[in-house]
């Protein structure tokens, strides 16, 4: 009798504590969300405004943008320490969840946040100089294999995307390729269009006006599949089976957050990406969608994180 008294309680406070979450998630947001992105005028930023405009219309109240300066550890403090109550979100890219190969941070990139979208990707392009005599990523690795050590490659800050993408190629092709480093992946277009450099990992964005113009030569794409940004250019994954290298722009709440409100912005935010005005502004701004699920996007992460890890590892990358 008292065990049947009991059970009928239990059910009752568990019946009234779903009632008081779906009655949060059913009325969030009901005030102004922060989103906390990186510096002014940087590829997250741009992104981030394009998807904050997007879901203050879709959700009735203002999405704003809080420019962080530095690294990706100030604005994924702030986040990682903030209410979980979706009132702060996290929007970086995967430098977030790299930079804690390299050096020790105030946070942790799993046990910390909530994934919430993988909002955008940003393959590389394997550029050379016409003067390299190579037209395909075959003939570089060739080459290279040829030349041991002889053969560089510019790139900006250590740990960066297009850094790590050289990385991982060098890995998985095994050749020997040396770095140079500079201060920024312009610098470093710039060195291998005046030929001091053979080779670079570049965004398309920089390297795209050079292509055209036959001042720089592609070879190959670093995203899994063709990529729309540079049609009908291949991949390296054509030659280097298992090969992909991008980057990547996501959203975040602090760990902890009702999964009913982490639902709701991923279905806010994947409804916004997929409308074709929004896919096709955000292609063209040299970015492409992807729009996942909140667990799609935790298992992609965590994949990345080994793939990341194990290279900075196995070739002893420290940040400078």
């Amino acid at each position: 009798m008292h065990t049947a008294r009991l059970t009928a309680r239990l059910s009752i406070a568990l019946i009234s504590l779903t009632g008081v979450h779906c009655a949060c998630a059913q009325n969030f947001p009901n005030k102004p969300i922060r989103i906390i992105t990186s510096e002014i005028g940087g590829g997250a930023d741009f992104v981030a405004r394009i998807v904050a405009q997007g879901l203050s219309e879709a959700m009735g109240q203002q999405f704003v943008i809080d420019n962080r300066g530095g690294v990706a550890t100030i604005a994924a403090q702030l986040v990682a320490k903030a209410p979980a109550d979706g009132y702060t979100l996290l929007f970086y890219g995967s430098s977030m969840w790299i930079l804690p190969f390299l050096q020790s941070t105030p946070y942790d990139p799993v046990k910390d946040f909530a994934p919430i979208t993988w909002v955008v990707s940003l393959p590389n392009i394997v550029v050379v100089h016409p003067s390299l005599p190579v037209k395909s990523i075959k003939e570089l690795i060739a080459l290279a294999k040829a030349r041991p050590g002889e053969l560089n490659y510019g790139s900006g800050t250590t740990g960066t995307p297009t850094h790590l993408a050289a990385e991982l190629f060098k890995s998985m092709a095994n050749v020997n390729i040396a770095r140079i480093a500079y201060k920024g992946a312009g610098p470093a277009l710039t060195a291998v269009l005046g030929g001091e450099v053979h080779l670079q990992f570049a965004t398309p964005s920089i390297s795209a006006p050079h292509i055209k113009s036959g001042r720089l030569r592609a070879l190959a794409v670093t995203s899994a599949k063709p990529s729309a940004l540079v049609p009908g250019l291949p991949t390296v994954a054509a030659t280097v089976p298992g090969y992909e290298s991008i980057s990547i722009n996501a959203m975040f709440a602090p760990a902890g957050t009702p999964a009913a409100i982490v639902n709701r912005l991923n279905q806010e935010t994947v409804r916004f990406l997929k409308r074709p005005d929004t896919a096709e502004r955000l292609l063209n701004a040299g970015v492409e969608v992807v729009a996942n699920t909140p667990e799609e996007f935790a298992v992609a992460m965590k994949a990345d994180m080994a793939s990341i890890g194990k290279v900075i590892k196995d070739a002893s990358i420290r940040a400078e």
